[in-house]
Parts: structure tokens; sequence; C-alpha cells
């Protein structure tokens, strides 16, 4: 298991204040009504790469970690480096060899080869962006391979989050939309290059 912590420029992104606050509530109504699984089992299997990008505590990374087994790996990805501390101890608490942990930006995977990635998961990672969105989405498409999936979401609308109904269509037209969901809360498509 690698670790890294990459520098990060002035003007970074940072989470505001009040999705900090939310988070709490959304992991335990995430954890109630919405395993892991449910998101990632349709998409990953053995021996495949997988990315969970703006990964926190690792609830995602773990479970794919479990799918893609010892043949696989999983890329778990957070600016915040005491997330990739804490996800570290787990990892290794838990017997996962398979993950490969970066302190970074979503917008900058320089660590990940071109067309490399099986399966993506950016939950809820584009709406808490206040920058650079852009950048991110173009590295998510450098990264999947040519057959590869990727699960993009949105939770709160502005102001708690920061894509409005307009910048995510706009994000769609950067893939092949295979199915989405639009509801009130939550916006969600998985897509292809």
């Amino acid at each position: 298991m690698a670790a890294s912590a990459a520098k990060h420029e002035v003007g970074e992104e940072t989470q505001p204040r009040n999705q900090i606050n939310l988070n709490p509530i959304k992991r335990l109504f995430g954890r109630l009504f919405q395993p892991p699984q449910r998101h990632i089992e349709h998409y990953i299997t053995n021996g495949q790469v997988a990315a969970d990008l703006g990964c926190k505590s690792g609830y995602y990374t773990l479970a794919l970690a479990e799918y893609v087994g010892p043949q696989g790996r999983v890329y778990a990805v957070d600016l915040d480096e005491k997330c990739i501390r804490a996800l570290t101890k787990k990892a290794d608490k838990r017997g996962y060899h398979n993950i490969e942990l970066h302190a970074s930006s979503a917008s900058d995977l320089s660590f990940i080869k071109d067309e490399s990635v099986d399966f993506v998961l950016a939950n809820g990672l584009l709406c808490s962006m206040s920058n650079r969105r852009k950048s991110a989405v173009n590295e998510i498409r450098r990264i999947l391979k040519p057959k590869g999936q990727a699960y993009l979401s949105l939770g709160f609308p502005p102001p708690l989050g920061f894509v409005d109904r307009a910048e995510w269509e706009k994000i769609l037209e950067d893939f092949r939309v295979k199915r989405r969901g639009d509801g009130f809360l939550q916006k969600r498509a998985v897509v292809s290059v």
C-alpha cells in the first residue's frame, strides 16, 4: 500500500463549512439507506482497477477493495490528508493491500496512468469542489479505460453545493451517459468515455 501527500497550490478547493456540518447527517443516511455495494456491485469485478475520488474515510474504498480482490487495485484519493491517514489505518487493520492512497485533488491524478482504470467512483465529489471541476472531469476522462465506467453524483444543489442543474448538464456532455437519475437532492449518472 502506498500513500502520498501532494503539494497543493494556493487557492485549492476546500469544503465549505455548511457541507462539513452536513457530513455526519449525510453519512448516517447514506449508511442506513445506501450501502456501498449498491453503488458499485454492477460496475466492478475481481482483478479490475478502480478509483474512489473524494474517498473521505473510505466507506466505498473498502467495498471496492473487496470487489477487485487481491489481483485488483483501488486508488483512494482525497484532498484531506487526515482522511488518508485514517483510511490507511483502516485498510491496514483489515488487511487490504490493494489500496493505493493519495492526498491530492481530483483535478491532479498524475499518479494514475492514462486509460488504466475500469471504474471511477466520484460520489458527491464534483458538487464539493469550489473550483477546478473541469480539470477533475478531464482527469476522470483521461484515466478511464475505453470501456471503463464512472459513477458521478451530486449531493446538494446551490447554495449548499457548488453545481447547479445547468453545470451538471455541461459536465455530462463530456461523457456518454449510460444511465442517470435526477432526484430532488441528488443527481447521479453512470457514464463512459
